[in-house]
């Protein structure tokens, strides 16, 4: 069932790529990269093999620098106003 809902909001967060990383960290505290790190640490625990390149590609369903290129857009002033405020 875990896996099944991580796959759900994998798919989601790719229907939305219009949703950037910081605004997803501003309204909820962590963002595709989080989801990356926290599936690379659970295959660490796992004994899997699987590096954070791999771990993101799979998160982003692409090479993190074709999500970038692609989809990522500069934070605004307010965003990173906002990020700064919540994580000092």
């Amino acid at each position: 069932m875990k896996s099944l809902a991580f796959r759900r909001l994998l798919a989601h967060l790719d229907s939305r790529k219009d949703v950037q990383n910081i605004e997803l960290m501003n309204l909820s505290g962590f963002c595709r990269n989080c989801l990356s790190k926290w599936m690379l640490a659970e295959a660490e625990t796992l004994g899997v093999d699987l590096d954070y390149d791999q771990a993101r590609e799979h998160v982003y369903g692409m090479p993190y620098s074709q999500w970038k290129e692609h989809h990522q857009l500069p934070a605004t002033e307010e965003q990173l106003a906002i990020f700064k405020a919540k994580n000092g």
